[in-house]
């Protein structure tokens, strides 16, 4: 971020009142210690008085019941009951219908359990014809594995876990098509768990908008943005691109608006970190003006020497920056960068001081009147920079709690 830069009067009249106003021991100068500043960078009732009032119900127990009511509301089912409808599935009795498989494998199940289990199921059901007391359903693209997988978990919600990884794409596209949500949650969640990698996450990426599965496209996004250079490399991108250029377009630019964001990020940082030295320093400048630091202060205060550390990070640079403008022989606009930020310094000092009376620092009330006389320009832009640096105070309550001691 860079600082504007602000021009501010420095009449050579007004050199002997600031010097005045220090008592400054002979230090060595190091321009290197200056710190830059301004440059770029309810009630019940009983029925009988024979019965005494319940005591009061401990929040412990409030907090149970409000527990045992959110558990009220939930279906819990027996393994036992699990175990039925998974032998029911297994065993086939009574079955009415054939599933076929694209290897010409059936699997034989209950047209109420697909019907109650699967609406998309249960019109077909009701489409077909039956043949010698059957009916036949064929889901052809995926394997048996896939397909026993799946009907199974219209019967139990029961499944092997090495099955679900391993045909969990082929189950998120027959929950997607046969309507079966509760099957494409847990699918979502299985993807969800490591299973997405830079190799395949554009082709879970097309399968969940496919699938219309938001969240874990929302995942894939994210994990393509996060590391497109690595990704853009990938068959699976160079597939997507010859056959789906929207989007790779689409990814383009939210890669793009990604890196917007964050160099937006990192430019508000910097501005933050400006406007905080800023007031850091405005704290440091009264600091010395009123208390004195180790080898600065006012006339009527004794200098602390080498007691202990200053609490303003800005104090020795200010310190420095002090000493050069109280010596310094040159002290016009354009001549010397350091006097140059001593003198925007002390202006935003003013237009920032509400203590008029008994404000110690140099300059302070000459400058509050120099200001009628700055351009409408200048103006503009002290407001601004003042608004800032007030607002950062908002964020340094150790540096206010600082200043306070020393009140």
């Amino acid at each position: 971020m860079t600082s504007p830069t602000l021009d501010s009067p420095c009449p050579s009249s007004t050199s002997e009142t600031f010097s005045g106003s220090f008592n400054i021991s002979i230090e060595e100068e190091n321009p290197d210690d200056i710190f830059p500043v301004l440059e770029d960078p309810s009630s019940s009732m009983s029925c009988s008085h024979n019965i005494p009032k319940p005591p009061p119900v401990p929040s412990k127990a409030y907090t149970q019941n409000k527990h045992f009511k959110r558990l009220s509301q939930r279906c819990y089912v027996p393994n036992e009951t699990l175990d039925t409808w998974d032998k029911l599935f297994k065993e086939a009795y009574g079955a009415d219908v054939y599933i076929c498989t694209e290897d010409g494998s059936c699997i034989p199940v209950h047209s109420s359990v697909l019907t109650v289990a699967s609406p998309v199921l249960g019109k077909f059901l009701q489409q077909s014809k039956a043949k010698y007391g059957m009916r036949y359903i064929k889901i052809p693209g995926v394997p048996y594995e896939a397909v026993y997988t799946f009907i199974r978990f219209l019967y139990s919600s029961c499944s092997e876990k090495e099955e679900m990884k391993k045909f969990v794409l082929h189950l998120l596209v027959l929950s997607h098509s046969y309507s079966v949500p509760s099957l494409k949650r847990v699918c979502v969640y299985i993807l969800e768990q490591g299973w997405i990698t830079k190799e395949n996450v554009v082709d879970v990426l097309q399968l969940a908008r496919n699938c219309d599965a938001p969240r874990l496209s929302l995942i894939c996004v994210r994990m393509i943005v996060k590391d497109f250079k690595a990704i853009s490399s990938t068959d699976g991108w160079k597939v997507m691109k010859r056959v789906n250029p929207a989007l790779e377009q689409e990814l383009l630019e939210f890669v793009v608006e990604a890196d917007s964001r964050k160099e937006e990020r990192l430019k508000k940082k910097e501005e933050k970190k400006v406007y905080l030295q800023l007031y850091e320093a405005m704290e440091a400048l009264l600091h010395i003006c009123r208390d004195g630091c180790r080898t600065i202060g006012p006339r009527d205060k004794v200098f602390k020497g080498s007691q202990v550390a200053c609490g303003f990070p800005a104090c020795k640079g200010l310190e420095t920056l002090v000493r050069h403008f109280s010596s310094c022989k040159t002290r016009v606009p354009g001549g010397c960068g350091h006097c140059k930020r001593m003198w925007q310094l002390l202006e935003l000092h003013s237009r920032i001081c509400n203590d008029l009376e008994s404000c110690k620092v140099p300059l302070c009330r000459h400058l509050k009147e120099k200001m009628q006389q700055q351009t409408k320009k200048d103006e503009a832009k002290w407001p601004l920079l003042v608004s800032k640096v007030v607002a950062a105070k908002d964020t340094l309550g150790p540096i206010s709690g600082r200043r306070s001691r020393f009140s």
